[in-house]
């Protein structure tokens, strides 16, 4: 792996891992990405020989339309197999493998104390029983079940059901607000709710009940699922009966949802209990079998930006590359214990907590917790617990955990770690090293891996983002004309041709699709992001183009800027925007979160412009560099840099902070830069 400074050090995984891995060397990996190209029906084809296929495909394995000015896009993966997803990842592995008695999680709760084995027996029964219940209830193929749950076992229970019935799921993270909720549930058409009363994350209660309550949900019928209970809700067309802000009370119209849930009155007439109704129900369940271009879930993006887009995967498509990438990726061996920190509310969760682990019959931590709770070191105490050899986290979870020191690193035992993964971010790469050198003790590879929830994954990269592309994976560099740039180069990454896990379109609107990803270059699926490659073809990914900053006719990357100013040992994290600049057009401003005890002055600023300039050049030195004792972010960590450039234009309309995890920083930001700029 190539890690940025002291001249691009290459780093070598151990020999021993090397000899048993999956792909032990360059040089296969570079005979299975030719064949993925070159043959890929043969490819794909080997790939899907692992699962079960009702009834085989017809045509060639993937077709598609990658060319607006050619007609509709389209993907197109099996066309003519039928399967089921949760056959394959339950019923394959318990008949099939017979891994019944396996352990398919670990769940491990908020609180050390509350935590269970699941086997993989176990698992089908639970899924089969709420499969029945939700054929009970009247969902069937096809219908829409959005799930607003904590990270309890109950949420892959049901995100499984659905799959298992045919029903297409929509997971909300458990934590947007009840316009986000609404706006999503809206949007894709559910009929069905499944949420919980609440949820603690550390010490801090989420009243999920109280959310929903308020969420203006006139025109469906609703269903609480919890551990204890279950409860229907009947369509209702009397006035609202709780409290309803006048912007929701328009929105809602007249009507509103009222819930009953434990610790309030109990309405016999439409109350059941969760566990009564599985008790009643059979623990078999025929799955129904699917076309492979089916529907299977609906994920909307975060938000940060814009109204968020509903993101469309499918059936076949999904089982094979999320299959395959887990296993390639994180190098699965039978004897594995992996940990994914993610929230299955996000496509990381998706794809590497439920559906890529238990396609490889894997052995996974299911965590509800935090970082920090009850203890700094929870996250090794866990790897401890269950000796976890694959650990797949976040930049932003490294570069808090680093703030605590050595200390509650080393009480634990973490010489079961033989990977260690990051994912989310570009990772800088100071925290790249104490990643490897603290967590790994010099000795795991990391993997940082590049993607999105509209594409599943794209490729491996070995630090922060250089990376070789996935397998069927073909990317180039476009400049602004859309003319491809060949060699060193630097501009727009695209890709050339789908592969089973790319999304197929935004749901209920093909034309935003279309405009958002194929029509800035006809015949490319346009990602968004910046690019460079460099001389030896490994691809370094610059954050999304939105964040690439043209000062003075040069192109700047915000990630390389932000990589530069947490190199200084004062700083813990930054994120950097453009304003604009009477001369250059754009110009840089930093905002800088400081490590603690460490204070913002003058010499700090002066020390921090230095820097960026020694390590970039002239043109990179920031015009401004604010004081941010804390960052606006999505609630799966994500830096809101709409909102930070609005802060640096001094503009105070700032629009939907629904999906911001602590809306109190905006204002401290504002007091801040009144210090900094006019």
């Amino acid at each position: 792996m190539v890690v940025p400074g002291s001249q691009h050090k290459l780093y070598h995984p151990p020999e021993g891992l090397q000899k048993d891995a999956h792909v032990p060397d360059f040089n296969c990996y570079l005979e299975l990405y030719k064949k993925s190209i070159e043959e890929p029906d043969v490819f794909w084809k080997e790939v899907a020989s692992d699962f079960y296929w009702k009834k085989p495909p017809t045509g060639q394995i993937l077709q598609y339309n990658f060319d607006v000015t050619k007609g509709n896009i389209y993907v197109k993966c099996m066309e003519g197999a039928t399967t089921n997803m949760c056959y394959n990842v339950l019923d394959r592995n318990v008949k099939d493998k017979n891994l019944g008695e396996r352990v398919a999680f670990y769940w491990e709760g908020n609180s050390p104390d509350h935590r269970e084995a699941i086997t993989y027996g176990q698992l089908l029964g639970q899924v089969c029983r709420c499969s029945n219940t939700l054929k009970q209830m009247g969902v069937r193929k096809g219908d829409r079940v959005a799930i607003y749950l904590p990270m309890i076992p109950e949420l892959v229970y049901t995100m499984l059901a659905c799959t298992r019935i045919g029903a297409v799921h929509s997971i909300v993270f458990a934590g947007f607000s009840a316009e986000s909720l609404c706006e999503r549930i809206m949007d894709s058409q559910c009929s069905i709710l499944v949420t919980a009363d609440g949820v603690y994350r550390g010490e801090k209660l989420i009243n999920l009940k109280q959310i929903v309550l308020f969420t203006p949900l006139s025109w469906f019928c609703l269903y609480l699922l919890h551990p204890l209970c279950l409860i229907p809700v009947e369509t209702l067309s009397t006035p609202c009966r709780v409290p309803c802000p006048d912007e929701l009370r328009l929105f809602c119209g007249e009507t509103m949802v009222q819930l009953n849930i434990r610790k309030t009155p109990w309405d016999a007439a439409c109350d059941v209990c969760w566990e009564e109704v599985m008790g009643q129900v059979s623990e078999q369940c025929e799955p129904e079998w699917l076309d492979a271009e089916d529907p299977l879930f609906i994920l909307y993006t975060s938000g940060s930006t814009g109204k968020p887009k509903g993101v469309l995967h499918t059936v076949a498509g999904y089982l094979l590359y999320t299959s395959l990438t887990f296993k390639y990726v994180f190098d699965h061996q039978p004897d594995d214990v992996y940990w994914c920190t993610a929230d299955i509310g996000w496509i990381t969760g998706h794809s590497y907590i439920t559906y890529g682990p238990l396609a490889n019959g894997a052995t996974s931590v299911l965590f509800e917790g935090i970082p920090v709770h009850p203890h700094v070191g929870r996250f090794w105490e866990v790897i401890e617990k269950y000796r976890v050899t694959k650990f797949y986290t976040a930049p932003t979870a490294i570069r808090l955990l680093m703030k605590y020191g050595l200390d509650p690193v080393q009480k634990y035992d973490l010489s079961s770690l033989r990977i260690l993964g990051t994912v989310g971010e570009p990772i800088n790469p100071e925290a790249w090293h104490w990643y490897h050198e603290v967590i790994g003790q010099k000795r795991c590879p990391v993997v940082d891996t590049f993607w999105q929830t509209e594409t599943v994954r794209d490729a491996e990269c070995q630090s922060r983002m250089s990376t070789f592309p996935f397998f069927g994976v073909e990317p180039t560099i476009l400049n602004e004309h859309g003319e491809e740039l060949e060699g060193e180069a630097e501009g727009y990454l695209v890709f050339r041709r789908p592969w089973p896990g790319i999304m197929r379109t935004v749901y209920g609107n093909q034309e935003r699709f279309e405009s958002t990803y194929f029509k800035k270059f006809p015949g490319f699926y346009v990602t968004g992001d910046g690019c460079r490659r460099d001389k030896d073809g490994y691809y370094w990914i610059a954050g999304r183009i939105d964040d690439m900053i043209n000062v003075s006719g040069h192109l700047l990357s915000t990630a390389e800027v932000e990589a530069s100013l947490t190199d200084h040992g004062a700083v813990a994290e930054a994120a950097v925007v453009s304003r604009p600049h009477t001369v250059k057009g754009e110009c840089l401003y930093c905002f800088v979160t400081l490590k603690d005890c460490r204070e913002f002055n003058r010499t700090l600023v002066d020390e921090l412009k230095r820097q960026v300039r020694e390590k970039i050049g002239p043109i990179a030195t920031p015009d401004f560099i604010q004081n941010a004792p804390g960052l606006p972010k999505t609630r799966s960590g994500k830096i809101m840099r709409r909102v930070l450039r609005q802060i640096a234009r001094n503009e105070k309309d700032l629009g939907d902070l629904s999906t911001m995890a602590d809306p109190k920083v905006v204002e401290v930001l504002f007091n801040h830069r009144c210090e900094t700029a006019s």
